[in-house]
């Protein structure tokens, strides 16, 4: 926070010196400027359509056919940047002082092939080379993204002792394990967990042997050198077993020459603008696979088939949104001021965040007396998540738990309605529910499993799909003596299975996802009580 409020600062600093030169300048404030010029491609020809903006500002328009075009509301007398971007192409362009005519700005084409020789760069800041490394510039995107699952894909311990069959600390063999089932073999793991060495190897990349840049996980260059994926035009999708980068099509440039893609079209160092960064389609390789046939990573789909892609909200609107900082290169390294929202943060927003998964699902309680029993429904609905609740890794479920107490605490014994299966841990067998898509090893048939590397089929999938809901009823004795009913609800969402984590001496703590309560007075000596509705509680998102 502290490191925010100093980005913040300095983009107020710069805002302030552009107001200074104003006043020094003596420029009038009457924003009567134009500019007009053409927009050519590198061979002479006319950049029909390309996109024109004022440098940092939403002053943007398009090419016409012949290339023309022309800004106003421009203030005279003060120099602007002009910048042009056309697909397949770097960002052009020309600075000058408004009113000004016939402007040549000529965009020029990146190489399209890939350099499979060329040598990452490290995302953090290099002591010894001030030259390499995001970190040194690129605040407060680095900041954000170090911290972040995908930073931390080529390292993370819990992997490690899935892909291994060992505990947490890699000394003890604990099942299940890639290498315990296919050992002399690397598997596709990396494929999507450490791309940047996979995409030359996807089928031979052993994750234990990583290094340099590699262990970075999915690190900067490596997503701002993505320039397109492959999708099956039937479905949409990556086609099935085609995960991570089986999927991306790279640009890696040859010495001498560079190239990075982003969100921006009016960045003039090497980059071109790539509308695909910021939509779905962009994460879909790595969140959209199958195994044996079966599918197990499926938030993309998920995603594809809700309400949200016809209300234009994509993955980077909930997992990269908008930050605080105006600029995304520190000022000093010739980072330019813009509004915070056309910049995405990297925070990479999702189960490591309590407060990002308590948002997504709401909870209503209600309690009311009938007859002998105490009827209570709960309903869930997933109100933010664009996909499933959980979502992707199949160790993933929510667990619900009610419960009804009589005055001095106890409970009263469930009648019916349903009750958290075996594998739900410490809260097997009590009342409530749990979601997840539950997998079955083909060969062993041992249920529920997470060794998806290995043939599994869905036993059974109640995840809660954006904008659903799932409503559950129980019924409790009343207490003999009648008076206060206390109800409560809780949601927990669990990252992996209780069995699995304390095998593999995984220390997750749950994240409570909802939780209330409601008090029913029950009206003696009645034996047969009349239907009083208590309480109707939404949890606020």
């Amino acid at each position: 926070m502290k490191r925010q409020r100093e980005l913040q600062a300095l983009g107020i600093v710069a805002l302030a010196v552009i107001g200074l030169a104003l006043l020094l300048k003596g420029v009038s404030a009457n924003p009567s400027g134009t500019v007009s010029g053409v927009v050519y491609l590198s061979d002479g020809r006319a950049a029909e359509g390309a996109w024109v903006r004022v440098q940092t500002t939403e002053n943007l328009t398009y090419a016409a056919p012949d290339g023309s075009f022309t800004l106003t509301g421009l203030t005279e007398g003060l120099t602007v940047t002009i910048t042009a971007w056309y697909p397949g192409y770097k960002v052009g362009w020309a600075t000058i002082a408004p009113p000004a005519e016939n402007v040549a700005i000529t965009v020029r084409p990146y190489d399209t092939r890939d350099n499979t020789a060329y040598a990452w760069n490290t995302s953090y800041p290099d002591p010894a080379n001030p030259t390499l490394g995001c970190g040194h510039c690129m605040l407060p995107s680095f900041d954000e993204w170090q911290h972040t699952a995908h930073a931390a894909s080529g390292t993370n311990p819990r992997f490690f002792s899935l892909y291994n069959g060992t505990d947490i600390t890699g000394t003890a063999v604990i099942s299940p394990g890639y290498k315990l089932d296919f050992p002399g073999t690397a598997g596709n793991c990396a494929a999507c967990h450490a791309p940047g060495a996979a995409y030359d190897a996807p089928f031979t990349t052993d994750m234990n042997a990583l290094t340099g840049v590699n262990r970075e996980g999915v690190f900067c260059e490596f997503c701002h050198k993505v320039g397109a994926v492959y999708l099956n035009p039937a479905t949409g999708r990556p086609y099935e077993n085609a995960p991570g980068v089986f999927s991306m099509r790279l640009y890696r440039p040859y010495p001498g020459d560079q190239i990075f893609f982003g969100s921006l079209d009016d960045v003039t160092r090497r980059v071109s603008y790539l509308p695909l960064e910021k939509k779905s389609e962009f994460c879909a390789p790595c969140h959209q696979f199958s195994f044996w046939g079966t599918p197990i990573y499926e938030s993309f789909r998920e995603w594809q088939e809700s309400p949200y892609p016809a209300q234009g909200v994509e993955c980077q609107t909930c997992h990269m949104p908008p930050g605080t900082s105006p600029t995304f290169c520190l000022p000093e390294k010739g980072g330019l001021a813009r509004d915070p929202a056309r910049m995405a943060s990297h925070l990479d927003l999702g189960v490591k965040d309590t407060a990002f998964m308590q948002s997504t699902v709401a909870m209503t309680l209600t309690a009311q007396a009938i007859t002998n029993t105490v009827q209570v429904s709960v309903t869930l609905t997933n109100v933010a998540a664009g996909h499933h609740v959980p979502t992707d890794f199949p160790g993933r479920h929510m667990i619900l738990v009610v419960a009804a107490t009589a005055g001095q605490g106890q409970a009263l014994p469930l009648q019916s309605g349903p009750t958290v299966p075996d594998w739900g841990g410490a809260q097997a067998g009590l009342p409530g529910k749990a979601f997840a898509k539950v997998l079955r090893d083909v060969q062993t048939g041992e249920s529920p499993v997470v060794s998806y590397w290995k043939q599994t089929l869905i036993v059974s999938d109640n995840r809660i799909p954006a904008l659903g809901s799932d409503t559950s009823v129980y019924d409790f004795a009343v207490p003999a003596g009648g008076g206060e009913v206390t109800v409560t609800a809780r949601l927990l969402f669990r990252r992996a299975f209780q069995f699995l984590a304390e095998a593999k001496g995984w220390e997750i703590e749950d994240i409570i996802m909802e939780t209330d309560t409601v008090t029913i007075s029950l009206r003696l000596p009645y034996k047969i009580y009349l239907p009083v509705l208590m309480k109707s509680y939404v949890s606020s998102v």
